[in-house]
């Protein structure tokens, strides 16, 4: 294995980024996911969902 394979391996992206401006301030959201979570994204947003339900 060459070292430009090992380095597109092991490099990791910067995570994506939501910058929004309301009035004076501004707000900068970075997110992240677990490389070893076992939730899906679907799972994740009906438990959200489910305890916004209970809130109430």
């Amino acid at each position: 294995m060459n070292k430009a394979d090992t380095t597109a391996i092991t490099t990791r992206q910067e995570a994506p980024r939501l910058i929004r401006r309301i009035g004076t301030t501004t707000y900068e959201v970075s997110i992240h996911f677990s490389d070893t979570s076992k939730e899906t994204m679907a799972d994740k947003i009906k438990r959200l969902i489910e305890q916004d339900i209970q809130l109430v």
